[in-house]
């Protein structure tokens, strides 16, 4: 396993019940793994718990077989490519620039970047479909722009496993489609994805297992058409839906109207 989660309990200060109460989660190379829910239900806590940036109350998260807390972040960083759901930069920098923030892992420490790194850079940006915006300074990007060019430099760390939270928030159909193609391809070369969505109908077409939680727990875990069903989703997200075959496992869900019911 590239990621693993074992029984993560998260509590926040002040808060009346846990945002993780007992949670199990594994990634291994080859594989797309799609967590989704309702708001609030603890799906960036869990990520957060798995890459080490918040305490667990109980629980361990381990990255190759190893307690995320001993693994150095450089280290971590050559293994993991992650893009968070929000992120201010704190300078004005050129997208080729930034995208080689991805590669710092990889350098010694004020090594200049050598030919691999820029012809990493170029592929990531390439393959991210920003190559075009590479002179442009990341604070005058679009939100789908911006959200594409943190992707480059997330595969410009030629991790192991990429993290996604809400990757596809600020991205129109076409893009959309296209990241998640792209991520598709990259996990048929051998790298783990986790994507945490609330697209539910883009996890049932890409994702190979589905991660259902809700108030902190696992309510379903399985294949996409073994999670996304009416009993299940109409419990969870207390609201109508209606769940057909798109194809053979691949379930589709229509969110109803309360006329509709």
């Amino acid at each position: 396993m590239i990621l693993e989660g074992k029984g993560l309990v998260v509590k926040y200060p002040g808060a009346s019940a846990p945002a993780l109460a007992g949670v199990d989660l594994g990634l291994g190379a080859g594989e797309l793994v799609a967590v989704v829910g309702p708001n609030g239900g603890g799906k960036s806590t869990l990520l957060r718990a798995l890459l080490g940036t918040v305490a667990l109350d109980a629980g361990t998260a381990l990255v190759t077989g190893r307690p995320v807390g001993q693994v150095p972040r450089a280290e971590l960083a050559r293994i993991i490519g992650a893009v968070p759901q929000r992120e201010e930069p704190a300078f004005a920098l050129r997208v080729e620039e930034f995208a080689h923030l991805g590669r710092y892992a990889h350098l010694g420490p004020f090594a200049p970047p050598t030919a691999e790194d820029h012809a990493r850079v170029k592929d990531a940006l390439t393959r991210a479909d920003v190559w075009g915006l590479r002179t442009r300074t990341i604070d005058t990007l679009s939100g789908g722009e911006w959200q594409r060019v943190r992707v480059a430099r997330a595969l410009a760390q030629a991790p192991q496993a990429l993290v996604f939270d809400e990757p596809t928030a600020a991205l129109d159909v076409r893009h959309a489609m296209e990241l998640l193609e792209l991520t598709r391809a990259l996990v048929g070369e051998g790298l783990g994805a986790l994507v945490v969505t609330h697209e539910l109908n883009l996890a049932a077409r890409f994702a190979d297992r589905i991660v259902l939680l809700a108030a902190g727990q696992v309510v379903a875990a399985g294949r996409p058409a073994e999670v996304l069903t009416d009993a299940t989703l109409r419990r969870v997200f207390d609201w109508p839906v209606a769940v057909a075959e798109w194809g053979p496992g691949i379930p589709q869900v229509t969110p109803l109207r309360p006329s509709d019911r």
